[in-house]
């Protein structure tokens, strides 16, 4: 006959087995739950990288467009200050 220490680890054993199934069916509930998540993550991050690219070509030309006018109006005063200089050397030429 069986005795009862043989018994109880017969039990525990039975019952420690019973849990690690139900908790490995968890754990791949679980891990297949977080794979829908990363899918659902990275198509987010495909989507904001590309709206982002499409702000990103418009910004460059307009910055492009704005240091083309910077750099012209820069020319323009450096003309405007030549000038300026350039009058002053012949007025003191001239005893001005």
């Amino acid at each position: 006959m069986v005795d009862p220490v043989q018994m109880i680890l017969l039990i525990v054993i039975v019952v420690l087995a019973v849990l690690l199934v139900v908790l490995g069916i968890q754990v791949f509930f679980i891990l297949r739950e977080l794979r829908v998540t990363l899918k659902k993550a990275n198509k987010v991050l495909d989507s904001a990288s590309a709206i982002t690219q499409d702000i990103e070509e418009p910004l460059s030309a307009i910055s492009s467009l704005v240091l083309g006018v910077k750099a012209t109006s820069v020319l323009k005063v450096l003309g405007v200050v030549k000038g300026f200089l350039g009058r002053e050397k012949e007025d003191r030429h001239n005893g001005r």
